[in-house]
């Protein structure tokens, strides 16, 4: 089956947040990562948002968990800002989707020669092969539960709780 990938926005696509009032476009596409990477397996993608996740909010937690539901795909890889990502992982694990639902992100501004973008986005898509059914952050080489996960901001990174 394929695995269906939901774009919100985020670092991992290039959007720069440094200037809240200047209107942002995505520079960096998702289907280009893979592409470039050879990516091999089946996948669709939908890109439903285009925001800085820290104004992604429950409405847009509910849009996300419909398209979720309405998808036939049991794999799926949501691409996410790093700031409220946990929040959003929280909201759909609670839902009990019965589903394989990976988020990941980037530190690092997908446009950046050192960005983590690709790396993070083949290994999330590499996860959701082998995990089974619930919600999980796949950032930087490790997965988490949704509910055993917190953001480190000091140090940039995810930690188990």
């Amino acid at each position: 089956m394929r695995t269906h990938i939901i774009s919100t926005g985020g670092t991992i696509e290039g959007l720069d947040y440094e200037n809240l009032n200047q209107k942002q476009t995505t520079t960096v596409a998702i289907d280009d990562i893979l592409s470039n990477a050879r990516v091999a397996l089946k996948y669709t993608i939908e890109k439903i948002l285009n925001k800085d996740s820290r104004f992604i909010n429950d409405d847009d937690r509910e849009l996300i968990a419909e398209k979720i539901k309405s998808n036939d795909s049991d794999k799926i890889l949501l691409t996410h800002g790093t700031i409220t990502m946990v929040e959003t992982a929280q909201f759909l694990g609670r839902l009990a989707l019965n589903k394989i639902i990976v988020l990941t992100g980037a530190f690092i501004l997908g446009t950046k020669k050192n960005t983590d973008a690709p790396f993070n986005l083949g290994f999330a898509l590499s996860a959701l092969q082998i995990l089974e059914p619930g919600v999980y952050i796949a950032m930087n080489g490790a997965i988490f539960n949704w509910d055993n996960v917190k953001k480190n901001n000091q140090n940039n990174r995810f930690e188990t709780i």
